[in-house]
């Protein structure tokens, strides 16, 4: 048997240790069901998925959207140097 040591917020602790004490196990158990399903399956047993986008890089997907819908409202470019000339 092997011992671990892990560092984590309090605040999460403590809710994690709350659910496993209403689910009727320990944290210590709880841990152990998640490594060996680790193990078994071969890979996290759960989806993760990045953070939600802040709202500048929500504006730029909706600009981003909004430019391949509707390209014909949009300037377009056929090389490097027709923007240069442009900027220019």
């Amino acid at each position: 048997m092997s011992q671990i040591s892990i560092r984590i917020d309090d605040n999460v602790k403590k809710e994690a240790e709350n659910v496993c004490k209403d689910i009727g196990i320990s944290l210590s158990s709880a841990i152990n069901i998640y490594l060996k399903r680790i193990g078994r399956e071969r890979r996290i047993p759960f989806e993760l998925t990045a953070e939600i986008p802040n709202a500048k890089t929500l504006a730029a997907m909706r600009e981003t959207e909004e430019i391949l819908t509707h390209p014909e409202n949009y300037k377009g470019y056929s090389s490097f140097e027709e923007i240069l000339k442009e900027v220019n």
